[in-house]
């Protein structure tokens, strides 16, 4: 049936959710025409009900009933779960049996932005599913009907599902940083039933984010958690980004533990009892990683970075485990397979409180190479690909190691290089690691000699982050 169309502003459309400026390029009839044409695309694959959850920020309430109007428009039935983190709405759609779900949500970007992450049956939409959403609102071409709102608070299941994997240790004295965003709603059901000491910090759900910006990546936003952690003697902090997704972690010496070092820890305590296990970690976690799965028994598998990706290989592969630098942690060996930040930090509780060390211990045991930050430069969206195919080609002229999974990730005898372009934005991203600061500063010359054959220099100053 055809009727008006509708057309977004085409930098929303990204590869793993849709996302922009409130006002700029996300307004209310954009939400509208978003739950229309994921409504119709639920009654097409024969479903009917779809779950809908929104984050703290201001403009989530507005869009997540012009979302509903237009799921309803199409003749779907909404389950409305409030303000929620991502992963409850994930949880939602396996606990209520849901034909898919739609979390609004702006992640960790600035309060300004919002936007919409979403599953189409327990599968993630991401990629060519969002691009025909696009097309499909663009030609008009929706279901009618008229589907009916049921609000239902999924908290108490949720808390409950999450403290069953939980396993009784030594109590620990521990910090969390909700950082105002969404977990706000649901620390306290978790962290109240568990042993020992546990001190909460901005937990109120505020989408100007007050206290600093809730992406735990960045270290100056995990400034305040280092401080609590240090001041009340803590074994641990754990933050979380602002929708609940991501984790951040810090030892009880105040020092921040990247996802792939906890990636480590939990790769060796699911191994356990999943030995020989395949285990998924993004071209841009330290090689340390990777040689320790292997040594833990396991089989490590580099692959592409991108939570969608990510997510959808560890479901193709069978693994029990898998994540990335960013802090998007997947456990499918007890759990969904989803990625869930307080759920992760209930797994990292369950190794430190039944070790003999401490997490400060089991980091200062872990190989030690020396890194470059993820750094991010300027490349223009028509130009980053084509240089990494231009490097990839010269690299293949010199017969030189590496992998091109997700860009090129370049082996030699000092340690390896990765560069690829950004799926989201118009950046090339790069990362060097090596045993000692003579290798990286080799290292870093290396890529910058290619990256100078294309005309592109990397800049000393090159933004870094993760």
């Amino acid at each position: 049936m055809t009727e008006t169309v509708h057309k977004f502003d085409p930098t929303i459309l990204r590869e793993y959710d849709i996302r922009g400026v409130v006002g700029g390029t996300v307004h209310a009839a954009d939400a509208r025409a978003i739950g229309r044409t994921f409504g119709t695309l639920v009654r097409r694959k024969g479903g009917k009900r779809v779950a809908l959850g929104y984050d703290g920020r201001l403009s989530s309430p507005e869009l997540a009933a012009a979302c509903i109007a237009g799921l309803t428009a199409a003749g779907v039935d909404v389950i409305d779960i409030g303000v929620v983190a991502t992963p409850m709405l994930y949880f939602a759609v396996y606990h209520v049996e849901a034909d898919g779900g739609i979390q609004i949500t702006g992640s960790h970007n600035p309060p300004d932005y919002n936007g919409f992450k979403m599953m189409m049956g327990k599968k993630s939409f991401f990629g060519a599913d969002i691009q025909q959403l696009g097309a499909m609102a663009a030609g008009g071409d929706w279901e009618s009907g008229q589907g009916r709102v049921e609000k239902k608070n999924v908290l108490d299941d949720y808390a409950a599902r999450l403290l069953r994997d939980v396993r009784p240790g030594k109590p620990l004295k521990v910090a969390w940083d909700t950082g105002n965003g969404a977990v706000g709603v649901s620390i306290r059901a978790v962290v109240d039933k568990l042993q020992g000491e546990h001190f909460v910090l901005n937990e109120k759900v505020d989408g100007t984010f007050p206290a600093h910006h809730p992406d735990p990546t960045v270290p100056k936003n995990l400034e305040q958690l280092i401080d609590a952690v240090k001041k009340r003697g803590c074994d641990l902090g754990i933050a979380f980004d602002g929708d609940g997704d991501r984790i951040g972690a810090v030892d009880g010496k105040g020092r921040i533990l990247w996802g792939d070092q906890l990636l480590v820890l939990w790769s060796r305590d699911v191994l356990k009892h999943r030995p020989g296990a395949t285990i998924i970690a993004d071209v841009k976690a330290s090689q340390v990683l990777f040689d320790e799965i292997a040594r833990a028994g396991g089989k490590p598998m580099m692959f592409k970075t991108g939570h969608s990706l990510i997510k959808s290989k560890l479901a193709e592969t069978g693994a029990p485990l898998a994540g990335e630098m960013s802090g998007h942690i997947f456990f499918a060996d007890t759990f969904y397979g989803f990625d869930d930040a307080l759920y992760c930090g209930l797994r990292l509780l369950n190794i430190v409180a039944n070790a003999d060390e401490s997490l400060a211990d089991m980091r200062d045991r872990l190989p030690q190479p020396v890194n470059t930050p993820e750094l991010r430069f300027d490349c223009a969206d028509e130009r980053k690909f084509a240089v990494v195919e231009e490097v990839k080609a010269r690299l293949q002229k010199q017969a030189a190691k590496f992998s091109d999974i997700d860009g090129v990730r370049v082996s030699t005898a000092d340690g390896w290089w990765l560069l690829r372009a950004s799926n989201t934005q118009p950046v090339l991203v790069a990362r060097c690691e090596a045993a000692d600061e003579a290798g990286l500063e080799r290292l870093k010359a290396e890529l910058k000699t290619c990256l100078a054959a294309s005309g592109v220099e990397l800049p000393d100053d090159a933004s870094a982050g993760h």
